[in-house]
């Protein structure tokens, strides 16, 4: 069984990223294994830490993400870029040195914004963080959801059928790539 990290990267209760996120993993086929981790309780990232013993945080972080196959990362935009907490996440998993959970793995992107503005620059700043870290990255389509608050009932389900059929094709993409890369 192939398994899909997905990180979410807003904390705030109710969410529109977690429910888009809820959303995407009910288009994976079943012989994927969507889990999403939590990235809430880890301390940002200091090299001082990791000397000797990492916290636990830490090291329960690595080994989950080093058994994932693959990562969906959704996020909203914070001031143009990538919130915090997520990229904290980049920097806990890509240490120690030569042990980075993310390389030769491989990861999509999906960004939103209650705007019309939908996150086209986290997106492409995450993208940029994670070619560095030798993830292979689903190019296209590329996934900017915009208006995200009125896509969503009151279930939190995507009530747009062309967004539903949108958000199909990039998860068949993904799994495309995933099968494309797998080891």
């Amino acid at each position: 069984m192939t398994k899909v990290g997905v990180l979410v990267g807003s904390l705030r209760k109710g969410s529109y990223s977690r429910k888009l996120a809820e959303n995407l993993v009910e288009y994976f086929p079943e012989v994927y294994e969507t889990e999403f981790i939590e990235i809430v309780n880890l301390p940002f990232y200091n090299e001082d830490l990791d000397t000797g013993t990492a916290p636990d945080e830490y090291t329960k972080f690595r080994r989950k993400m080093h058994d994932m196959d693959a990562f969906l990362f959704v996020t909203p935009e914070y001031n143009r870029s990538v919130p915090a907490v997520l990229k904290n996440a980049l920097d806990v998993g890509s240490r120690p040195y030569g042990d980075s959970v993310w390389a030769g793995k491989t990861g999509a992107i999906v960004s939103n914004s209650p705007s019309n503005l939908s996150g086209f620059g986290a997106n492409h700043h995450l993208r940029q963080s994670m070619v560095f870290l030798d993830v292979q990255m689903l190019k296209q389509p590329e996934a900017y959801i915009a208006n995200i608050a009125d896509l969503l009932d009151e279930n939190g389900k995507i009530n747009n059928e062309g967004t539903v059929k949108f958000l199909k094709s990039v998860i068949a993409a993904f799994v495309e790539l995933i099968e494309t890369f797998k080891k």
